[in-house]
């Protein structure tokens, strides 16, 4: 297929300082898991969108000396020659793409946690980290020559970068990082030259970038991601105050090539970041506008906003907010979203559902996963290509049985790899749970997760989806003529109350008229009476969902965790204070730290989860505050929704092990479980492994994963120093 004509602006090349970028599209700055620490990994998870079409690929964060510390969350770094050696690699797997390669240089200051290097950052004024309070995390106040001394570590880390090979420095003026730190209010309490009114505080900045643009401008572009609205009023910086005054000040002295804008701060970047559950594409246009509008002609302008439709990024650019598409999550959904807008086939974009599984895995201080694309963070230590496939060289039939995105996924592959497959779903329609999921509030973008699977599924002759089937039994199975069987059948919900640790609840049934499962809430069980409660233990999205829910359809609600925090994993998708703010805004009622005890109908009784164990603190810790009743109380409730626990369901998949004599007989190969049905979980783990076994299925034993590249040092090597050998060489500051 031809580009649609509309689209051409996306693809000219824009000139910025001495470097030029092939195409309007610049993947930012995104945390991924690998870091300094596994640098194949880092390189080909870049290197893919570069092969994708992103015109310019970004590091993570990249530390430039030891005291901008933050393991154990792993950052690149730029500290010495092994860095370079390490990062050089990701700049040619980059460059042969035809793609530049930026690194953000990244010091923290004051938020610097430094657990492995045991060092201590330097900030503009003393204070507490507001993101690592908990770990009384100080920055030790600058004086004139620690403001020299910090700038030629910027000076000495953009030397290692350009001998790595970079195109692009890019200065990180976002997440509280020490320009920041100097231009606002909150942390800058300076009475110096350094402090007090704009000009001084801007002054830090302004000099750092007139270094390295001393020292690298007219070979490298020097650029910034500035935080033009820290979104905490007078004591931050906002927009229409000192975020113009800085671009204006940056534009008059002409310090930098580009400008990447952003909102938000370091302990809430859920608001740059801002799941599709609150924050819709391009929601921060008006801020960016504001920064193009200053900037003029003369200095381009990237902008993110989660956009995925090029319509909207033409949109954007002929209206004069931006130059350039930013973007992290889109081009981690499909790090070929260029090259298909290119070819014509919008159809076949991987379209970012604004999940933020991809940010949560990094907040674990774990591996970067993406609920669209399983291949992403698996380009090198698994060898996968999101768009290409290994055919297969026995293609056998294959029945996949459960069309949710399990197995929707694992059919998917089969069939890319030339399998013939059959996917029969007992429902009218595919998506298993998933498409009752997407009709709760706020998540209708998740139906994503579905549409593209259903459309390559329809482009796939080797594929046929059977429709509304009805459950299969073991007989069907054995008897339906395929060499090979994956079931996908689901899981569902405890109806007892079983929870994270607890048995069931005396009263909980669900077969009861006042006590529901999810499943039975999206599936239209009636909800008895005024008052709900939703007890939640799963402390992802669902329950706190169902309490919207209830709350949008007039009901009195209270919501139950056993966690100390509301849908806690919100705290590592960034929606932790939107998931707050909508409870406040919505009446919803919020225990947190209970459990049920008991349900009644009218009634649940509730427990504090820390009563046990109070009479051991011991009288030197004073009274300790005691319900009469040992902690346990009654809530109003006249229905209650248990959002608790899951379990698979695998009665067809026991059956069928059960039966396993049969299975020669009916010529069967071999029979797998994907997803819930093996295991319950989140939805991009249960679409991960519908992929995984379907890459693998011609191995010895597919049901287990092929061993994947571990990155790591062995001991012996020659890269490994000895005891006692002559420490690395630490240059002069």
């Amino acid at each position: 297929m031809r580009r649609d004509p509309k689209h051409d602006i996306l693809f000219e090349p824009i000139k910025f300082g001495p470097k030029t970028t092939r195409n309007r599209f610049w993947q930012t700055t995104h945390c991924a898991g690998p870091g300094s620490e596994r640098p194949g990994a880092n390189a080909h998870l870049r290197g893919m969108k570069a092969e994708g079409g992103w015109g310019v690929v970004f590091t993570e964060y990249c530390s430039i000396h030891p005291e901008s510390d933050e393991f154990p969350f792993q950052s690149a770094r730029i500290w010495d020659d092994g860095d370079v050696r390490n990062l050089g690699y990701l700049c040619e797997v980059a460059h042969k793409h035809g793609s530049l390669a930026g690194i953000q240089l990244w010091y923290s200051g004051g938020n610097a946690i430094c657990l492995e290097s045991r060092e201590c950052g330097r900030a503009p004024s003393q204070w507490v980290s507001p993101m690592y309070s908990s770990r009384a995390v100080y920055g030790y106040e600058m004086d004139d020559l620690d403001v020299k001394t910090v700038i030629n570590m910027y000076v000495d880390a953009a030397k290692r970068a350009e001998q790595a090979g970079f195109d692009i420095l890019e200065v990180s003026a976002g997440d509280d990082t020490l320009p920041m730190q100097f231009l606002e209010p909150r942390f800058n309490k300076r009475t110096d030259k350094y402090g007090g009114s704009f000009a001084n505080r801007s002054r830090f900045f302004l000099e750092l970038m007139q270094a390295l643009k001393r020292s690298h401008g007219n070979r490298l572009a020097i650029t910034t991601r500035f935080e033009i609205d820290t979104l905490h009023g007078p004591e931050g910086v906002e927009a229409h105050e000192d975020g113009i005054r800085l671009l204006e000040l940056f534009r008059n002295e002409g310090v930098v090539d580009l400008v990447s804008l952003k909102i938000g701060d370091y302990a809430e970047w859920g608001e740059d970041a801002g799941a599709s559950r609150f924050r819709k594409s391009g929601w921060m246009t008006p801020f960016i506008k504001q920064g193009k509008a200053t900037l003029g002609s003369g200095i381009p302008v990237v902008g993110n906003g989660r956009m995925t439709s090029p319509d909207d990024m033409v949109a954007m650019i002929r209206a004069g907010v931006v130059d350039i598409i930013g973007a992290a999550r889109p081009s981690i959904a499909d790090p070929f979203l260029p090259t298909k807008i290119s070819e014509g086939r919008l159809e076949d974009i991987r379209e970012c559902i604004g999940c933020n599984i991809c940010v949560s895995k990094y907040q674990q201080v774990g591996q970067i996963m993406c609920t669209q694309n399983a291949t992403m963070g698996e380009e090198y230590r698994r060898g996968w290509h999101p768009e290409r496939f290994e055919k297969t060289k026995a293609p056998g039939s294959v029945l996949v049985v459960g069309g949710g995105p399990a197995g929707m996924e694992c059919a998917r592959v089969l069939g890319e790899r030339g399998y013939v497959v059959h996917l029969r779903e007992a429902q009218p329609e595919l998506g298993g749970h998933w498409k009752d999921v997407v009709k709760l509030p706020r998540v209708s973008e998740w139906n994503r997760v579905i549409t593209y699977r259903q459309i390559q599924l329809d482009k796939l002759k080797s594929v046929e989806v059977h429709l509304g089937v009805g459950k299969m039994s073991a007989k069907d199975v054995l008897e339906y003529g395929a060499d090979k069987v994956v079931l996908a059948t689901g899981s569902h919900w405890w109806g007892n109350g079983i929870g994270p640790g607890t048995g069931p609840i005396p009263g909980a049934d669900a077969d009861l008229p006042h006590v529901l499962t999810p499943f039975q809430v999206t599936q239209g069980k009636a909800i008895k009476g005024k008052r709900v409660l939703v007890l939640d233990g799963e402390g992802h999205f669902l329950g706190i969902s169902l309490a919207e829910l209830m709350a949008d359809q007039g009901k009195e609600v209270t919501y139950v965790c056993c966690a100390s925090e509301v849908a806690e994993y919100g705290v590592f998708t960034l929606e932790v204070f939107n998931n707050k703010r909508m409870l406040f805004e919505k009446g919803v009622h919020c225990y947190r730290d209970h459990w049920a005890v008991s349900i009644q109908p009218g009634s649940v009784r509730l427990s504090y989860a820390y009563r046990y164990g109070a009479d051991l603190i011991g009288p030197s810790s004073g009274s300790v505050p005691r319900r009469d009743n040992g902690g346990e109380f009654d809530v109003d409730a006249d229905a209650v929704i248990l959002v608790t626990s899951r379990y698979s369901d695998d009665a067809l998949w026991r059956e069928l092990k059960a039966r396993k004599a049969e299975w020669a007989k009916n010529e069967i190969q071999d029979i797998f479980r994907i997803g819930d049905c093996k295991v319950p979980a989140q939805c991009n783990q249960v679409i991960w492994d519908g992929h995984r076994l379907a890459r693998e299925f011609d191995s010895s034993h597919p049901a287990s994963p092929l061993p994947w590249i571990r990155e790591r040092h062995l001991w012996g090597s020659p890269t490994i120093p000895k005891l006692g050998d002559p420490r690395p060489k630490v240059e002069a500051e």
